[in-house]
């Protein structure tokens, strides 16, 4: 039986952060889920970025990536993402989970697992 489809979630968040290619997006999106770091990674192609660097005014053609993933792991998927990555500074940024389905909360908590014990998630 499924339960409440709005589970206040304790430890789940969303991570944002862009890519300048597709190629890039693929790459950090794989290791986060191969690592164990995040249960899920959208790419969304066609972002329009207007961001002040330096400056300086951009206007530049990105890819979003929505990261699902524990807050506890947002330490270690930041530090994937920045070693991946080739902006000087990428966005790395949580956004806190308020409630979701509870199947779903519970799917994201028991896939990320790295950096806990052995044994540790589903």
């Amino acid at each position: 039986m499924a339960r409440s489809a709005a589970a206040p979630s304790h430890d789940t968040v969303v991570v944002l952060t862009t890519a300048g290619s597709e190629e890039q997006a693929v790459r950090i999106a794989e290791s986060l889920v191969e690592g164990r770091l995040a249960a899920c990674v959208n790419i969304l192609p066609g972002l329009r970025s207007i961001y002040l660097w330096k400056n300086r005014v951009w206007d530049d053609q990105e890819l979003l990536l929505l990261i699902k993933t524990r807050a506890s792991a947002f330490d270690k998927v930041r530090e994937r993402v920045r070693s991946l990555h080739s902006y000087e500074l990428p966005e790395v940024i949580a956004l806190p989970v308020a409630a979701g389905d509870a199947d779903v909360l519970d799917w994201i908590r028991r896939t990320v697992t790295a950096g806990e014990g052995p044994g540790a998630g589903g």
